[in-house]
């Protein structure tokens, strides 16, 4: 999430009634969660385990729970509860804006798109060339949709992350202030959600194809070409590259790299990152060859019993 006008370490301190480590006038440039930093990014920290990931990354100012020693070249904000100030931050410079009709304001559609009855489109969007929604599609907020994409009926673009942090009265929802972007001849069935990114943007790269029924997690970003077939479930902050096809009710862990070419056969589970140009198949997924020599090693089992 990029700021509007950068803010300093002084003033984010003072707003949030906390102290600070670094120069006064060090300079915030946008808010991000720590899968997604860039430079001049402000990132939260709340336990002891990610405090070297915060400030080791790129993010140049870190909302933490406890005083440390402070990188060079970066600011602290030590906060008392970082994952509430940095809502709060979010919540003042990306508040929540309400539909009172079907299109939002400072959206633009192409004329040649076509959009069919009972879409609703959200503030801030924009629509290619050639475009064609389905009824009962919503789009949300700050959505891109460049040319020739199809999406089907009753699809939402832009849903809010699925990223909340349990408290003693329940869960407490990180607020979404991040994007989607549908590139190139992308096409999405029927049914399908595409998460908003929390703070960044969730990417379905040019020409890939998705089929009914299928849920991408927040930022999330998948390349060219790709291929999910129905109930495929991604979670967040998930990186898919070129040409990678899911078949059937694959489910995907958060926080993993698919690599290039790779297919997963129907109803594998991926757990963690997988290489590229290979075949996956089982729950957790493995490389195909691995696992039929597995399936074959357990049907002479009970020939090796039997010996015993």
């Amino acid at each position: 999430m990029r700021l509007k006008e950068a803010k300093t370490l002084e003033q984010l301190a003072t707003l949030l009634k906390c102290d600070y480590v670094g120069e006064a006038l060090h300079k915030i440039t946008g808010l991000n969660e720590i899968h997604r930093v860039e430079a001049g990014d402000l990132v939260f920290v709340d336990h002891p385990k990610y405090y070297d990931k915060a400030l080791n990354s790129k993010a140049t100012t870190i909302l933490i729970d406890k005083k440390v020693e402070c990188p060079a070249g970066k600011g602290l904000l030590i906060s008392e509860n970082p994952f509430d100030d940095f809502n709060k931050l979010t919540k003042l410079y990306k508040p929540t804006t309400f539909l009172t009709q079907a299109i939002g304001e400072n959206t633009t559609i192409d004329s040649s798109a076509r959009i069919f009855p009972n879409v609703t489109i959200g503030n801030n969007v924009k629509i290619g060339k050639n475009a064609v929604i389905y009824p009962g599609v919503v789009i949300m907020d700050d959505t891109v949709i460049e040319n020739n994409v199809l999406i089907g009926a009753n699809t939402v673009i832009g849903q809010h992350a699925f990223y909340y942090k349990k408290k003693d009265y329940g869960y407490e929802r990180l607020h979404s202030s991040g994007k989607v972007l549908i590139k190139n001849n992308v096409e999405i069935g029927a049914l399908c959600t595409i998460d908003a990114g929390v703070t960044a943007t969730t990417i379905i790269g040019e020409g890939t194809k998705i089929d009914n029924q299928v849920q991408i997690g927040h930022d999330t970003i998948i390349g060219k070409n790709c291929l999910f077939a129905a109930n495929v479930g991604i979670a967040g902050c998930v990186d898919i590259k070129d040409n990678v096809t899911m078949w059937g009710q694959v489910g995907c862990a958060s926080d993993v790299v698919i690599g290039e070419n790779v297919v997963v056969l129907a109803k594998s589970g991926i757990s963690k990152s997988l290489a590229a140009n290979k075949t996956y198949f089982g729950s957790p997924a493995k490389d195909i060859r691995l696992v039929y020599r597995e399936m074959a090693a357990l049907r002479k089992l009970p020939e090796v019993l039997e010996s015993l």
